[in-house]
Formats: C-alpha cells, sequence, structure tokens
C-alpha cells in the first residue's frame, strides 16, 4: 500500500473542482467538516489519490449530504454521517484494506438504495461505471455514469424525476431528523406489489448496517447474488 503522502496531489489538487461544482450546484447540498487524521488515515486505507474526485472528497470532508440528507455521499466520517467510505466497504466489497475489490460502495440515500462504482461484479464492458441498488427492485442497475457524472447528478440533477414514486408527502420533514446511518424501512417492503404507494405504508427508521444485511439477504434469496 502506498503511504499517504504519496496520495496527497499538492499540485493538482481534485478538490478545487469539486468545490467548484458544489458553489454552482442547483441542488442543496451540504459539505460535512472533516478530522485531518482520521481523513489521512481514510485516504491511506482506500488508497486513491486527491487528484480524483473521490479521493478530494475523502481527504476534504467528512462526507456530504444532498438535498437535506436524502442522499449521503461517502467521506472520512462526521458526526452527522458516522461512516467512512472504507470502513463501510470493509467485509462487503473487500475483507482487507489493500485487497482488491471487484466494487466499491459510496453513497446511500435515505429510503436504502446504494450507490456503488462498478470494479467487475457487474458487468465487465462497464468498468468505473455507478450503479444503483434500487430499493424496489433489489437489483443492481447502471446508471451510465462514472463517480464524477454521479456528482453531478446529486448536485444538478432532477431528484424529484429521479426518485419518482418514492418521495412521500412529508418526506422533507422526515429525512432532517434522520441519522446518516439509518435508511427508512417499509412494510410492507418496495419491491412488493402492496408496497408502491410510498403515501399509504409504514416507515421507520432502521440502521443502515442491518438495512444492507437484510437487503443481501433477501438477493440471495431471490438467486440476484
Amino acid at each position: 500500500m502506498r503511504p499517504v503522502e504519496e496520495l496527497i496531489n499538492q499540485t493538482e489538487p481534485g478538490w478545487e473542482l469539486v468545490k467548484q461544482w458544489i458553489d454552482s450546484a442547483k441542488n442543496k447540498v451540504e459539505v460535512l467538516p472533516c478530522e485531518s487524521m482520521k481523513a489521512k488515515e481514510s485516504l491511506y486505507k482506500i488508497q486513491v489519490t486527491t487528484r480524483s474526485p473521490m479521493g478530494a472528497i475523502i481527504y476534504s470532508t467528512g462526507g456530504i449530504l444532498v438535498d437535506g440528507g436524502w442522499i449521503r455521499i461517502l467521506g472520512s466520517g462526521h458526526p452527522k454521517l458516522n461512516r467512512t467510505l472504507p470502513d463501510w466497504n470493509k467485509g462487503k466489497s473487500f475483507n482487507e484494506f489493500g485487497e482488491s475489490m471487484r466494487f466499491l460502495l459510496i453513497a446511500d440515500d435515505a429510503i436504502g438504495g446504494l450507490f456503488a462504482v462498478n470494479a467487475g461484479k457487474f458487468d465487465q464492458d462497464n468498468l468505473g461505471e455507478v450503479y444503483y441498488l434500487a430499493p424496489e427492485t433489489l437489483e443492481w442497475e447502471s446508471l451510465d455514469y462514472t463517480y464524477s457524472d454521479f456528482l453531478n447528478l446529486c448536485f444538478n440533477g432532477d431528484l424529484d424525476l429521479f426518485y419518482k414514486g418514492f418521495r412521500w408527502t412529508n418526506w422533507k420533514n422526515d429525512v432532517s431528523s434522520l441519522d446518516g446511518n439509518s435508511v427508512f424501512s417499509f412494510v410492507p417492503f418496495l419491491w412488493t406489489k402492496e408496497g408502491k404507494d410510498i403515501d399509504n405504508i409504514s416507515r421507520k427508521p432502521v440502521p443502515i448496517e442491518e438495512h444492507y444485511s437484510l437487503v443481501m439477504d433477501f438477493r440471495k434469496q431471490f438467486g440476484l447474488e
């Protein structure tokens, strides 16, 4: 593994570009501050350089909240989003730091959707593209976006259209009090026929780790994993 000093790019820092995107964003974007030591540790664990947007976000932020916390982009951790990108992936996309991986979880949303960069798990022809595990299908779907494209979707995209049918009447109020380590669990499940009317099904916050395990179990049961 490369030492963290080699991963910090002083001449072409990617954060300057990401900061420009954030400053001109159409959607509400909250940049969570980071702790320097934790940022360096996270960067070392994931082994990406700060020249890249992903490395820049890990090194320069504790994470990014979009649309009042509806989407959570992982960085190096913050009380509002107390998960680092490398630690969240450990045991999911790899077992030990420094190992090769077939995908990388980069973000998630309030309804339990997961965003991941493809490193071979989904399609060998779409390496580097972002996939979305949709809670209404439990299947990974290509967004045909790079990581930078994904950031642009978060910052400037029509998120009401992207999440059409999955934003209930008072979602903004509910999401504002949702912890970054939790997602809403719905009963009936969103992937059932009975769970299609988002305003008329029950929901409650659950730990995202619990949600992730449940989704993976269902995928195995349905032959999707």
